[in-house]
Order: C-alpha cells, then structure tokens, then sequence
C-alpha cells in the first residue's frame, strides 16, 4: 500500500508561479503511474498531470498544458508539479494519486489520494 502527502501550495498573483511536491511511502511505485489532480468545490475531481514509471511518458490537461511540468526524484520518492504563469481558474485543492501501471484517463482508475494542497490564484 502506498500514502502520499502533498505539500507547496499557497496564496499567489496572477501570472505567478508554485511547485507543489508529492511525498511517496510504502510499496514501491516503479510499475505505476503518478497523476496530479484538482478540485474546485462543488465540482468534480480532474487529472492535470500524470507521469508513468512504466515507460516514462507524461500526459497533461489541455488546459494546463506548456504552463505545468510534472517531474519526480526517484532517490526521495518524491513527485512535482511545477506550476507556471498560474491563473485564477488553476484555483484548488491539489491532490496526487497512484494508478496501475500507466496513466490512465479515468479518475476512478486512481487511489492513495492523500489530504491535498491549496493553491489559491488571486490578486
């Protein structure tokens, strides 16, 4: 079984920046997929991002996508989401979670949500 706690996030200006991390425990995560999720208040769960450790491939929203990088540090378990010229809409809680083996376009194809992350867009 495998646990994540996210952390980074916080109030920003438009057009600002945040990295927000990922921290992996428990069984190893070579042969799965890390996605980067958000959610709005009384709106449904999103995938912004996923990057697979089966064959290294990442996948991001369309519209985050040249705006955000994911990335990971195999040594500290530890997966990114490098958030760039953010925007009020990007405003929400962040959350990452694992998927069998690769990035899988289904939120429900994802577990070990951890508690998440605030990022607020704002000026």
């Amino acid at each position: 079984q495998v646990q994540f706690v996210e952390s980074g996030g916080g109030l920003v200006q438009p057009g600002g920046s945040l990295r927000l991390s990922c921290a992996a425990s428990g069984s190893s995560l070579n042969y799965y997929a890390i996605g980067w999720f958000r959610q709005v208040p009384g709106k449904e769960r999103e995938r912004v991002a996923c990057i697979s450790n089966s064959d290294d491939r990442t996948t991001y929203d369309d519209s985050v996508k040249e705006r955000f990088i994911i990335s990971r540090d195999n040594a500290k378990k530890t997966y990114y989401l490098q958030m760039n010229s953010l925007k009020p809409e990007d405003t929400a809680v962040y959350y990452c979670a694992v998927a069998a083996l690769y990035c899988s376009s289904y939120v429900s194809h994802y577990n070990g949500w951890g508690q998440g992350t605030q990022v607020t867009v704002s000026s």
